[in-house]
């Protein structure tokens, strides 16, 4: 299992991932090669079970957290209403 050779601030950063409405497990299997079922235990071995059921709940079906299932530009995993930065010269400079 590749849940259990990740550190303890890893594991926090796919906890907080899979918290959060708009990341994909595919983001998080990109980033950290979990997959959404080793995603799911990862948090029931981690979390108190109010918590993962909680979460469960949550995530259970939402479509935002399949790729396959958004209706919105498939492939980006930056939110469609986040701001595009213009005019910034720091990252113009060669």
């Amino acid at each position: 299992m590749v849940a259990q050779t990740l550190s303890d601030l890893e594991k926090d950063r796919v906890i907080e991932m899979a918290w959060e409405d708009r990341t994909t497990f595919e983001a998080i299997q990109m980033q950290f090669g979990l997959k959404e079922q080793e995603v799911i235990d990862l948090m029931r071995t981690e979390m108190k079970p109010s918590s993962f059921r909680m979460w469960r709940e949550r995530v259970q079906g939402r479509k935002t957290k399949h790729e396959k299932l958004r209706e919105f530009e498939k492939g980006r995993f930056k939110c469609n209403r986040q701001r595009n930065i213009s005019n910034n010269k720091i990252s113009k400079r060669q």
